[in-house]
């Protein structure tokens, strides 16, 4: 089993066509996923991160208070200037506003995956 098959992706957002849709394209590519309604339904620590949805800026802090060290992908339909630079700030790898193209979140979620 290659490093990658070992981690998991976990997918965070309210959205249930969203969280099926990123499902599909990141199994797609051989990765193993997760998905969750919100973060009050994350998992417990042993778990990589790609998140999205109504977290945003608070999804890195969100991360570690789960105790996790993994990166953090951001995808939101709510983004703007202010909230993508406090979330870069807050070690997330990524800050993808919708619509985003599937090229642009695989690029984010194999960037995360690189520095996990």
């Amino acid at each position: 089993m290659s490093e990658d098959e070992r981690r998991v992706v976990c997918i965070v957002d309210d959205d249930a066509s969203l969280r099926r849709s990123l499902r599909t394209l990141l199994t797609s590519m051989g990765l193993r996923v997760e998905t969750f309604q919100s973060a009050d339904a994350f998992p417990e620590p042993g778990h990589g991160s790609a998140d999205g949805g109504n977290e945003r800026s608070r999804a890195p802090e969100a991360s570690r208070r789960h105790g996790l060290a993994h990166p953090v992908t951001i995808l939101t339909a709510h983004g703007n200037e202010d909230t993508r630079e406090r979330t870069l700030q807050a070690d997330a790898v990524a800050f993808l506003t919708r619509p985003f193209q599937g090229v642009a979140v695989v690029d984010a979620v194999r960037t995360a995956l690189s520095t996990a």
